[in-house]
């Protein structure tokens, strides 16, 4: 799929799960419990959508045409990769693998931004959780100017159990928080996680636990927050420029 898709309709919505659509977001009328909602719910559970159960007024706002019958999804822009998928590109490439982990990126504007600072900096992919998360919508292709067609998005279900699993291979992780270690005292070569928080609470207390590194990018003005995606592209650079032989 090339756009983002809004499928409304009992049959619409069944046909989309059982074709193998990627559907990010399934909702469904608040109360109603007859047996094609409840078909459409099984499928949304056997491939771990998200469901919400929201008023009708709130399909109706979704429905395109106002004959939602109860059942409206979301489908993505771009179908996601694996996880194992984007560390195959950095093998493929003979490279240390880096990875950028969003965590409870809401923004459509932010997400896309940041996909476009991982292209330039050479990232292999970036991972999303499946919760309190912006999924791969039009707004989010439009912001990455692009860079959707050549870097890999995966989205994974908890992201300090993908952590877990991928210092298995061997990376190591840096998560951004005004609290931590100057990024620039820090050794940020070889193979590498770089995890960003949300706009408003940032990196959450678990994935953080998580991580190796807590880094922080020194200020010198009136305000003492950076925007998501202008944090990444800091920190993501700082790791172009030690991965080039910058590092002291």
């Amino acid at each position: 799929m090339q756009r983002e898709e809004l499928i409304e309709g009992r049959n619409a919505v069944l046909e989309a799960f059982r074709a193998g659509k990627t559907i990010d977001k399934l909702f469904l009328l608040d109360g109603c419990q007859d047996g094609p909602i409840r078909s459409i719910f099984r499928e949304a559970k056997k491939h771990d959508t998200i469901v919400q159960f929201v008023s009708k007024e709130r399909l109706d706002q979704l429905s395109p045409t106002g004959k939602h019958q109860g059942a409206v999804v979301c489908a993505a822009a771009f179908e996601y990769a694996t996880v194992e998928e984007i560390l195959g590109r950095a093998r493929a490439k003979g490279e240390d693998p880096l990875l950028f982990l969003l965590d409870g990126i809401e923004d459509p504007h932010n997400l896309g931004a940041i996909i476009r600072t991982a292209n330039l900096a050479g990232a292999h992919g970036v991972i999303i959780p499946k919760n309190r998360a912006v999924g791969l919508t039009a707004a989010v292709a439009r912001a990455s100017a692009g860079a959707l067609h050549y870097t890999p998005v995966a989205k994974v279900t908890n992201l300090s159990s993908t952590i877990e699993s991928l210092k298995k291979e061997g990376l190591w992780f840096a998560c951004a928080d005004m609290d931590g270690e100057v990024l620039y005292d820090l050794n940020l070569t070889g193979p590498l996680g770089l995890v960003i928080g949300s706009e408003g609470s940032g990196v959450s207390r678990l994935v953080r636990e998580k991580c190796d590194m807590v880094a922080s990018i020194p200020m010198q003005g009136d305000i003492d927050s950076l925007n998501a995606s202008v944090a990444a592209g800091v920190l993501a650079f700082e790791v172009v420029r030690q991965r080039r032989g910058g590092r002291k």
